[in-house]
């Protein structure tokens, strides 16, 4: 059996080294390099070699933890993580809900169902530039749709990304419309692996769709759920493209900055590539530790009978 595992080893390296090249290139060697990179003070422009020279860049820019020190000293990284926990508060609760009820009318034989597949997965392709563009209008407090809609029943609408306390919420509801064909399909395989049985069952002892939904549709779809939510908090983190093109500059006050979103500016607009690399490597713990502690409590909620 050793023998055959080592000559299958043998026969599928030749088909392996190009991906494992690859992986080793552009994975494992910038990650390498940023690790470096964040214990420096390079500023992204001056010339950084593999080379003879690196020991000299070193020696030039070698700053130790300093980039650290001055991160977790400073109220800029507790001000952004502020805000990743509001957006976090607000978008995952309210994704889940959403997306629930679009693989619930998927799920449905429910007439024009055909049309909403289609509609409802629009956002999911749109790029985020557009989707971005289109919600700064929707937005917009004084000609948006949305400020005229509640305009229509009596309500004032907000500034919203003028607001330092609206701005969040806005790039929440952005996110959301975005988000959610994406997660309802995930729900919606979760909601067609569920054995119909079950419901028969339930029907025959008099259950009705809220107790069904309750006791037999919720508790078999949380290992769905919990996919869900492990892609949700990580892509939490890293929201990006809708703070920086709804709300410039980290938003109104602040309110909007989030961790790419300075990574992005302190790497190429103030041009601190050591402060931007630190920042990505203080983004990979907590979201490694996030991960990590989700993995760990999985037992305590989620279901995984048949």
């Amino acid at each position: 059996m050793k023998h055959t595992r080592t000559s299958g080893f043998r026969v599928a390296l030749p088909f392996l080294i190009p991906s494992l090249v690859g992986f080793l290139v552009f994975s494992v060697l910038p990650i390498i390099a940023t690790l470096l990179i964040s214990l420096t003070s390079w500023d992204g422009l001056s010339q950084l070699t593999l080379a003879g020279d690196f020991q000299g860049f070193m020696q030039q820019h070698f700053i130790g933890f300093q980039n650290y020190i001055d991160i977790f000293s400073g109220s800029e990284l507790y001000q952004v993580l502020l805000n990743t926990l509001k957006f976090v508060v607000l978008y995952i609760p309210l994704m889940l809900v959403v997306s629930l009820c679009v693989a619930s009318i998927l799920n449905s034989k429910a007439r024009g169902v055909g049309v909403f597949r289609v509609v409802y997965y629009i956002p999911v392709i749109t790029s985020w530039v557009a989707g971005s563009l289109i919600w700064k209008w929707v937005l917009n407090p004084q000609y948006g749709i949305l400020n005229s809609m509640l305009a229509s029943i009596g309500i004032q609408g907000p500034q919203w990304l003028q607001s330092s306390q609206w701005a969040m919420p806005a790039i929440v509801l952005a996110s959301v419309w975005k988000d959610m064909g994406y997660f309802g399909l995930m729900l919606l395989s979760g909601l067609q692996g569920i054995n119909r049985e079950y419901y028969e069952a339930a029907a025959i002892d008099g259950a009705g769709k809220i107790k069904q939904f309750f006791r037999i549709t919720l508790p078999l779809l949380t290992p769905t759920i919990f996919f869900v939510l492990i892609i949700s908090l990580i892509n939490s983190f890293q929201i990006f493209p809708q703070v920086v093109i709804m709300t410039p500059d980290g938003g109104p006050a602040g309110s909007t900055m989030v961790m790419v979103e300075r990574i992005y500016k302190y790497g190429f607009k103030y041009y601190e590539m050591g402060t931007a690399s630190a920042f990505s490597w203080i983004l990979f713990l907590i979201i490694m530790i996030l991960t990590f502690v989700q993995m760990k409590l999985q037992n305590k909620w989620v279901n995984y009978d048949d």
